[in-house]
């Protein structure tokens, strides 16, 4: 089954981004800062991938003594989370605009937890680096966390979903609250993301884990 989500552009978008109090312009400086960011010494947790923001909006007005960073690529969707907070009062939450790729440039023994919700599958074999929970990337993962690694995934699709069990134990991960049927194993104060809310609709099943990895 699919679903079409896909977004028109939104008129200065870039412009309409910039001028956001929410999001951090310059991140690559903030490296080894971002509890002066938010003025504060709170534990700090990152999405890597937010959408439109439903998540992490949500996740920071439930629990306002975390700090939470959402990471979007891409502009066309990264204005419709601005749009979202123009009239909310966040002040544990920011945004950035950049490629996960670079994401060891922003952070540095900073973070407690690591949020992938629906994260491009990359289906095609070639592609397998490219996944958010590749060696890769966990690797690059690796020094962004404070101290104990914590993961927290959801999905839509099995394949990544069995690909990310592997890499994750294979790579030293011990798996917690594994499911492929979130909404029948309802975790308590879920916070749904746009695509499982409509996904969910439709009688799609949400897989979920969560990965944790001692120092």
């Amino acid at each position: 089954m699919v679903i079409n989500l896909r977004l028109k552009n939104v008129k200065n978008a870039a412009s309409i981004i910039d001028s956001s109090d929410y999001v951090v312009l310059n991140p690559k400086k903030m490296i080894g800062k971002w509890n002066d960011v938010f003025n504060n010494n709170h534990q700090i947790d990152v999405e890597i991938g937010m959408g439109k923001g439903d998540f992490i909006i949500g996740m920071a007005k439930q629990n306002p003594n975390i700090n939470y960073v959402g990471i979007e690529m891409y502009d066309s969707v990264l204005v419709r989370a601005v749009q979202k907070l123009e009239n909310e009062k966040l002040p544990n939450l920011r945004l950035i605009r950049m490629d996960a790729n670079d994401i060891n440039e922003v952070f540095n023994k900073e973070i407690n937890t690591i949020y992938l919700n629906f994260s491009d599958p990359w289906p095609k074999k070639r592609h397998a680096k490219r996944r958010l929970t590749s060696h890769d990337f966990l690797s690059k993962y690796d020094s962004l966390f404070t101290s104990d690694k914590k993961i927290i995934q959801k999905t839509d699709n099995i394949d990544l979903f069995a690909f990310s069990i592997e890499s994750l134990s294979t790579y030293g991960y011990t798996l917690k609250n594994v499911t492929m049927d979130l909404y029948n194993n309802m975790i308590e104060d879920n916070v749904a993301t746009e695509y499982e809310r409509k996904f969910h609709e439709k009688g799609i099943r949400i897989c979920r884990l969560e990965a944790y990895k001692n120092n």
